[in-house]
């Protein structure tokens, strides 16, 4: 029991620090892994199964609980943790220095018609500018600016 209350802490700790989505901030990542980690390692987590006890669906069987394993659930905790520090891009970092890692890293790069296509040369460009100014519109300008997809103004 004190192993689920370590891991418990972890979660919680790494979930504290999650940034927030700019551009859907009323579906959380944190909520969604809290519900999840209370439903594993919460009080009622010992029982394998359970039943719904409203009268429209009585005898249904809600999702049966994996058994609980320490060693898993620290690998999770491990891998929230390491996409919260971004281990991975600093190790491609790291390895970008290593002369013999560049070729493989570089294998398949990344051309110039890739990225400025003929059709829309600042097609990425207004992605990403469209994804900045995204969370700061008024729900107004949210909604003039779906009419905009609709009505072609050439």
């Amino acid at each position: 029991m004190a192993a689920k209350s370590v891991i418990f802490r972890h979660y919680e700790r790494a979930l504290a620090q999650w940034p927030v989505d700019a551009l859907r901030p009323q579906i959380s990542f944190q909520n969604v892994m809290r519900g999840r980690i209370e439903k594993q390692l919460g009080p009622a987590s010992d029982k394998k199964t359970s039943y719904d006890s409203s009268k429209e669906s009585k005898d249904t069987l809600v999702t049966p609980l994996k058994p609980y394993d320490e060693k898993a659930e620290m690998e999770q905790v491990n891998a929230l943790y390491s996409l919260l520090e971004n281990r991975y891009a600093k190790q491609v970092r790291r390895n970008l220095l290593n002369v013999t890692m560049l070729a493989e890293f570089f294998k398949y790069p990344l051309s110039e018609r890739t990225m400025k296509p003929l059709s829309k040369p600042t097609y990425y460009e207004d992605f990403i500018k469209e994804l900045e100014e995204a969370p700061k519109r008024s729900w107004l300008e949210r909604y003039i600016h779906s009419w905009k997809g609709f009505i072609r103004w050439q």
